[in-house]
């Protein structure tokens, strides 16, 4: 990445919408110059230009999962669970006490306190040693984050995580809204 490619990113961090005749005139190149240039780094996957969206405009409500895992197994077993899950937005795997941190979306508390503790939580998964969960309060810098809507469907009839929440008692009382996947889904995603 040279001093274009970094220009041409940050023009898009600002404005993801901007015309490649702006980007251009702010890089110094044409715009054929530029498009060039987007063109190599989407293609190399270096970048992508997507929208992302403040969870508190939506009166989303997001949080971190902690997780400890007790093998390499046990990461992967819970990596393959829940990546079709649209409330899961990212994972990150680290180095440290805990080994995954996740961040998580939820319509509302009461969706949020299911996603904490029930069988289509992080938390839930087989070979956990220790876990801690943290609603977010505020987002500094850029409360933007990329949602991952389009997995939310509403085609399937069991949650991509083999979770069904129609016998959930949470679910059957109203305290949580399911999952987007499914036809059973009463939420706002």
């Amino acid at each position: 990445m040279d001093h274009v490619d970094r220009k041409i990113i940050s023009q898009l961090q600002l404005d993801g919408r901007a015309t490649l005749e702006k980007l251009a005139k702010d890089v110094g190149f044409t715009s054929m110059g530029v498009k060039k240039r987007l063109q190599k780094l989407i293609q190399q996957g270096a970048i992508r230009v997507s929208a992302s969206v403040n969870p508190f405009f939506f009166k989303l409500f997001p949080a971190i999962v902690l997780l400890e895992m007790e093998s390499a197994e046990a990461m992967q077993r819970l990596l393959e669970r829940f990546k079709d899950c649209p409330r899961v937005i990212h994972i990150f795997k680290t180095i440290g006490g805990y080994n995954l941190i996740g961040l998580v979306i939820a319509e509302d508390q009461e969706t949020l306190e299911s996603i904490s503790m029930e069988k289509c939580s992080l938390r839930s998964s087989a070979g956990i040693r220790r876990s801690e969960f943290y609603p977010i309060g505020d987002i500094y810098f850029s409360p933007f984050i990329p949602l991952r809507e389009y997995l939310t469907h509403k085609e399937r009839d069991i949650a991509p995580c083999n979770v069904d929440c129609r016998p959930c008692s949470r679910y059957m009382n109203g305290k949580c809204v399911g999952c987007p996947t499914t036809i059973h889904y009463k939420g706002t995603l």
